[in-house]
């Protein structure tokens, strides 16, 4: 997985002039302020980080059909019972917000029977399918389900940022010079595979070098602004990508 170290300057997103991101605006929402917001932008980040809580469900011991109905129906209870206005400053991570809300929902949870009550809702698409598959990646025995959560939490950001990048390349007609650089982003860049991308590219090793040096720098903005969608500050985006990056 992508996991160029961001450089730590301040970014323009980083001033008193810091932009609402989706996950304040959850919280500004959770006091009253507009409900339907709080709600689309919660979905929002739902539909992007759904599975880091359905892999932490099924560590928990749930099969894949039980994970999926609970995995819909704690979306569903938080956005229909307004459990964002509990949300304190201890919680301005989504991350740590979502993880201890689902330990508190899985501790509630007792009766088994109603599974078939489950995820009426349907507030994410979820594919169970993809779900399992993407849980089997590689062997998970030995991690605990927070462990197991946070790994899958860090990934899902990264493959975001990078899903995100692609398609800014793409837009600008330069979907080749990603595909072919993307390596670059976990790999260091030596002569001799920057010779190979050139060649493939029809350009100068200079050139490349050039091309490389802002693919790392879009990706590493990008990764910032994805992390700013779950943090309620600019002052947690660093210590938050410190942090999933320590956890992969």
């Amino acid at each position: 997985m992508p996991h160029t170290p961001p450089a730590h300057s301040k970014s323009s997103s980083d001033t008193a002039g810091f932009a609402p991101t989706r996950w304040t605006i959850v919280l500004a929402a959770a006091d009253g302020q507009d409900a339907s917001r709080s709600r689309r932008a919660l979905g929002e980040l739902a539909q992007t980080y759904w599975f880091p809580l359905y892999a932490y469900i099924r560590r928990h011991g749930h099969d894949a059909s039980q994970a999926e109905d609970l995995t819909q129906e704690f979306f569903a209870r938080l956005i229909e019972k307004n459990s964002l206005a509990a949300a304190d400053r201890d919680k301005g991570k989504f991350r740590a917000f979502l993880l201890t809300s689902a330990r508190n929902f899985l501790a509630n949870e007792q009766d088994k029977t109603r599974a078939q009550k489950r995820g009426g809702g349907r507030v994410i698409a979820l594919d169970a399918l993809d779900a399992e598959a993407r849980y089997a990646i590689e062997p998970i025995e030995t991690m605990t389900p927070e462990r197991l959560f946070e790994q899958r939490w860090a990934r899902a950001v990264l493959d975001r940022v990078l899903a995100r990048l692609r398609e800014k390349y793409l837009a600008d007609d330069r979907g080749q010079i990603f595909d072919v650089l993307k390596t670059s982003l976990t790999t260091p860049s030596d002569a001799a595979s920057t010779a190979a991308m050139a060649q493939q590219l029809n350009l100068s090793p200079g050139a490349v070098t050039v091309a490389i040096h802002r693919l790392r720098r879009r990706y590493r903005e990008l990764l910032r602004d994805e992390i700013a969608q779950t943090v309620a500050s600019p002052e947690l985006i660093d210590e938050e990508i410190d942090y999933l990056l320590n956890c992969l």
